[in-house]
């Protein structure tokens, strides 16, 4: 691995709009599982922005050696090394209290999405409405999406949130965020009374 770390414009200009959602949701949660946590710039973000949560990466094992030594280099206490999971394999028998993805639903393909939903769940990205793309940067993001695999794709509103709600959660939040993307919280019914 060399020692410059790939950064992402995205991420640099998403990660405040989503940590300030994430102060809200996630205040009274102490262990949250990040899906996908790619380079670790939002898991070393957020670990370092709530010191009280402990925020454990994730990510298919072929992307953990670069992901556990920048990890290890951000020298967090509450950022343990990253968990290799494949979402439609077995999961963590540890337990967590909230569940978070950015970028990920649009490049999973159908069967791994509806793996995803858990009591507590916020997910970062592109989303259709009505069938149709919220921009036209979408729709040339989707159709890229789709040639490098017919499995992808931007996922409509509606058929996530049916997901989630036979999954036996509610929408609490959906919130414009930059670059024409989405934060989508969901929550069941047992930790929206807490």
């Amino acid at each position: 691995m060399s020692e410059h770390r790939p950064r992402s414009e995205a991420c640099a200009r998403n990660r405040e709009p989503i940590l300030a959602v994430r102060r809200r949701y996630f205040a009274t949660r102490r262990r949250v599982l990040e899906i996908g946590s790619g380079s670790a710039e939002h898991a070393e973000h957020f670990a370092a922005a709530l010191p009280a949560l402990t925020w454990q990466s994730s990510d298919v094992a072929s992307h953990l050696p670069d992901l556990r030594q920048w990890i290890a280099m951000a020298g967090l206490a509450n950022l343990p090394p990253p968990l290799a999971l494949d979402v439609s394999g077995p999961w963590p028998e540890a337990r967590f209290d909230a569940l978070f993805t950015a970028n990920t639903l649009h490049i999973m393909d159908w069967e791994h999405v509806r793996a995803l939903f858990a009591a507590l769940l916020a997910v970062y990205g592109p989303f259709n409405y009505d069938g149709r793309f919220t921009s036209p940067s979408n729709a040339a993001f989707d159709t890229w999406l789709k040639r490098r695999s017919p499995a992808s794709g931007i996922r409509d509103f509606a058929a996530i949130d049916n997901l989630a709600r036979a999954s036996g959660l509610t929408l609490v939040e959906d919130g414009l965020m930059p670059a024409n993307n989405r934060m989508l919280i969901w929550q069941s019914a047992t930790t929206q009374a807490r």
